[in-house]
């Protein structure tokens, strides 16, 4: 799972969207990166491999403003490079998505019809590319969002930054989740709360279908159908580990809803659907030269290695 934070704030916010990204780094990452909003332009900063190769470019070249999105990245669709990292970006708007566009390829042929041009190989470009679509047509980020959203199928969940609007942010989630955060003046979008725990403790859940618009002030949310709605706002005072159940009601219970996401994340992992090719991992042996396969584990995983164990031997 990949890690999302947004923050609106009163002050310089890309030390702490480092910050955030540095407490999801357990969800995985291949590259990593951020764009903030200043003086009317998007200024965006990312790095393949470790966050700490992201914080050197920073170093060297900051992203000044107040408010932006960033993203820790588990490669799905495309390769693990630079130019496939999030945030993408197009004139007019930047984006960060957790998550699988399953559709992402005929939209993606129907923009490039329309003469739009592409510099990754991502589902998530495609989502960039329609929103800025609507704004450059003269619609309001909160319209522009509004006529996207139905046209994705798949699970996502959704952080974007709007050039000439450098005092808010849309989130949107829909199979992947996405919590607001409420701070005295500033205001936050995060995939999970850990990711917001040193900015804020009040803490709101979107549900399935729901968008947002975050600015200083507050936020205010939308379900699916567009009807304003209130989320129970909560504090929360407890551990990291137990902010991490989320709204589920135990690890469990969050385990089991998650599974299709991860199932399929996990396959898209090794399918490259530009070239409609699986790509496996590179590997420096010959599987026809192991005699012998280990599975260590306990508890349910023990089961799923039991199957493993058959499958192996029937199909190897």
């Amino acid at each position: 799972m990949c890690g999302i934070i947004g923050i609106v704030g009163k002050e310089a916010v890309s030390d702490r969207l480092v910050d955030g990204l540095k407490r999801m780094e357990y969800r995985g990452y291949d590259s990593a990166g951020v764009c903030t909003v200043l003086d009317g332009q998007l200024i965006r900063r990312r790095a393949e491999g470790k966050l700490a190769n992201l914080v050197s470019v920073l170093k060297n070249d900051d992203a000044a403003g107040n408010i932006g999105i960033a993203h820790t990245r588990w490669a799905t669709h495309g390769a693990p490079t630079t130019s496939n990292a999030h945030p993408h970006a197009t004139g007019e708007v930047a984006l960060v998505h957790n998550g699988i566009i399953e559709n992402f390829k005929p939209l993606r042929e129907e923009l490039s019809a329309r003469g739009r041009s592409f510099e990754s190989e991502t589902d998530t470009e495609v989502v960039a590319h329609l929103v800025s679509e609507q704004v450059e047509q003269g619609k309001s980020p909160e319209e522009a969002v509004q006529a996207v959203l139905p046209a994705l199928r798949g699970a996502f969940a959704l952080a974007i930054a709007f050039r000439s609007h450098p005092d808010m942010l849309i989130g949107a989630r829909l199979g992947s989740p996405l919590v607001v955060g409420y701070g005295d003046g500033e205001t936050f979008l995060g995939s999970d709360a850990l990711a917001l725990a040193p900015l804020t403790q009040k803490i709101a859940y979107l549900e399935e279908g729901d968008w947002v618009v975050i600015t200083r002030e507050g936020a205010a949310i939308f379900d699916e159908s567009n009807n304003p709605v209130e989320r129970e706002v909560t504090t929360s005072g407890v551990s990291a580990a137990a902010i991490e159940k989320g709204n589920y009601r135990h690890f469990m219970q969050k385990e089991i809803f998650e599974q299709p996401t991860v199932v399929a994340q996990t396959l898209q992992s090794y399918i490259r659907p530009l070239e409609q090719q699986v790509a496996l991992p590179q590997m420096d042996f010959d599987l026809r030269d192991i005699k012998r396969i280990t599975i260590v584990a306990c508890g349910t995983s023990y089961y799923a290695g039991m199957v493993a164990k058959y499958w192996f031997e029937t199909f190897a």
